[in-house]
């Protein structure tokens, strides 16, 4: 707790409730019909690359909050996220956000390990882009070593590689639309079904870097 001013800030002690809480939901779920987040996303967040569901430890908890936000209001498209996350109250989306956003799981193994050849073609696309298409590398919005840009640009490393593919297709099909500026459509169709494996497959092969952007350690309940 801080004073300032004869105020008291507790910023941080309602950081850590709102994180104890988010932990409860990502282990039980709700009364509202939310099922348990760990079902799908592993009990400490690390995902399940063999199904595509997503790496959310060390996520950006403001990206993270957004996107429930997105899923709720329907401006993300997903038949399995959007009754979840209508189902959480604006709190519970911010402490499941915070929560995960806190954490750092090990990192999960891909069911395919790619060939060296696949993964210095996606390095070469994260770093340097493909500028015969008109492509940025992906770390000029993603940071170094795919860690992610503040709550608009989601941390990739360690992220798994079917999620990513998955993802880039339904930019490219106009299934997705809610990062800034659109900038991932125009990105996505520019992308050969090799070049989105490639890439995928080197940011799910980097290793797992413990976030600070989220402020505050999420505890396993």
């Amino acid at each position: 707790m801080i004073i300032s001013a004869g105020f008291f800030i507790i910023l941080p002690f309602s950081a850590t409730v709102s994180a104890a809480e988010g932990g409860q939901l990502a282990a039980n779920g709700n009364s509202n019909g939310a099922p348990a987040c760990s079902a799908c996303h592993g009990d400490q967040g690390e995902g399940r690359p063999d199904a595509a569901y997503p790496r959310l430890a060390g996520l950006n908890s403001g990206y993270l909050l957004r996107q429930l936000n997105d899923f709720a209001d329907k401006k993300r498209e997903s038949e399995t996220m959007q009754p979840i996350a209508k189902a959480l109250g604006m709190d519970e989306r911010t402490a499941v956000s915070s929560f995960y956003g806190g954490l750092s799981a090990p990192k999960v193994q891909e069911p395919k390990k790619p060939d060296d050849k696949t993964l210095a073609i996606g390095a070469a696309l994260a770093l340097r882009g493909d500028w015969s298409k008109g492509l940025p590398g992906c770390g000029q919005c993603h940071g170094p070593g795919g860690q992610g840009v503040g709550d608009s640009f989601p941390k990739l490393a360690a992220q798994s590689a079917e999620y990513i593919v998955k993802e880039l297709k339904a930019w490219r099909e106009g299934k997705r639309s809610n990062d800034p500026l659109n900038l991932m459509t125009g990105i996505a169709s520019k992308l050969d079904e090799a070049q989105m494996a490639a890439v995928a497959a080197y940011y799910a092969s980097l290793p797992v870097v413990t976030s600070a952007s989220a402020g505050q350690k999420g505890t396993k309940p």
